[in-house]
């Protein structure tokens, strides 16, 4: 159960922050796609709390 909770969390996350964000949108019309990604998981605090997620649901 508490696996599946985790998985809507990141659904509601990315639905709610990474679907209009307009940093990742810039990047990667500017930088590309590796970049805006690398932005993403690196430095934006979404990302660090994605992976958070992604660790405990590994």
């Amino acid at each position: 159960m508490k696996r599946r909770k985790l998985i809507l969390e990141v659904g509601e996350v990315l639905d709610t922050y990474c679907q209009d964000c307009f940093v990742k949108d810039y990047f990667r019309k500017e930088y590309g796609k590796r970049y805006a990604q690398s932005f993403c998981i690196e430095k934006c605090t979404v990302g660090e709390k994605l992976k958070e997620y992604g660790k405990q649901l590994s």
